[in-house]
């Protein structure tokens, strides 16, 4: 397999002030042999806080082994609270679609089969792309369209009403941010019958982000008149990504992702940035060396209804996207 990291962004193109070293990037993971295959960019979870890589690497080699080329695309989050987010994420995976269509032969994609996958609040930001493409301009990259050909949202932050998960709406857009701002990153209100297909599956367990949440997407779409499919599975918790014993065991492969949450922990200890303590949280696991070997996501156990979801999307993305 081939694994390789592209940063997205050119010299003097990106600006976030608080990436403290960051850059935006994607990691490859491409099959050796020359054939061309249909593509899927992951986009882990993290509430716009962090990138989680219970859902990166792990989930792309799920669907590698399915067939696909795959990618996992790390963007910019705002650990702190330190600078609203904007349409800095939105921007970050428009550009990334972008690279893979422009790269389609090198990478043996199909530039009209490419797929995004997210998860939580990653699921938000690829749905963000499916309703919000056209806005997202991109001169580097005019020639090459950044709409996605489908989407997978697992367990999504999709509203910013009554059943948001408003942490994700307060780092992306601030603790105030002005109604209009909320109405357009309230993605059931922004879709049209230019949406892509949409996969959406969660649990009405969810004690996280409401289940409410893919309902509304799922009623919009039809209203849209957009093919969707949309599991809802009785019990489990958020965060599940594949459900299966690699994920409950914590086989989640390399933490690549969490390279700007390593920058924000290299300036605490450097003295670069002044945070108060209770502000944090797991983040002292980092600056502390010392309970680093501490740190380590909970135990789960597989939820084995919740697990064949990966094949689900799978003949979905064949039947209603390829």
């Amino acid at each position: 397999m081939q694994c390789e990291r592209i940063n997205i962004w050119e010299e003097g193109e990106y600006g976030y002030p608080a990436a403290f070293g960051f850059q935006p990037n994607l990691r490859t993971y491409l099959h050796e042999d020359p054939q061309t295959r249909p593509c899927v960019l992951v986009i882990p979870g993290g509430g716009y806080r962090m990138v989680s890589p219970t859902e990166g690497e792990i989930v792309a080699k799920c669907f590698s082994s399915k067939g696909y080329q795959t990618f996992v695309g790390t963007y910019t989050t705002n650990f702190l609270g330190l600078e609203p987010l904007k349409m800095q994420p939105l921007k970050d995976i428009s550009r990334m679609v972008r690279i893979i269509r422009s790269r389609a032969d090198e990478f043996h994609v199909y530039p009209d089969r490419i797929v995004v996958c997210g998860f939580s609040a990653g699921a938000h930001l690829c749905g963000s792309l499916c309703v919000h493409w056209q806005d997202v301009r991109d001169g580097r990259y005019a020639g090459y369209s950044n709409r996605p050909d489908g989407a997978i949202l697992s367990y999504p932050v999709i509203t910013s009403g009554r059943s948001a998960h408003r942490d994700s709406f307060t780092a992306l857009l601030g603790d105030h941010p002005p109604e209009e701002e909320l109405e357009y990153m309230s993605l059931e209100k922004q879709v049209t019958s230019g949406t892509p297909p949409m996969f959406l599956w969660q649990t009405a367990s969810d004690e996280t982000v409401p289940v409410e949440n893919s309902y509304l997407m799922a009623m919009a779409l039809k209203e849209a008149g957009v093919p969707f499919e949309h599991h809802v599975f009785p019990k489990g918790i958020h965060g599940l990504s594949l459900a299966n014993e690699d994920w409950a065991e914590g086989r989640f492969g390399e933490p690549y992702v969490m390279e700007q949450i390593m920058g924000v922990a290299d300036a605490v200890k450097s003295g670069n940035l002044d945070v108060p303590q209770e502000a944090l949280g797991f983040l002292n696991f980092f600056i502390h060396p010392e309970n680093a070997d501490k740190f380590s996501f909970p135990a789960n156990s597989p939820v084995k209804e919740v697990a064949v979801w990966p094949d689900l999307a799978d003949t979905w993305m064949r039947t209603n996207c390829f």
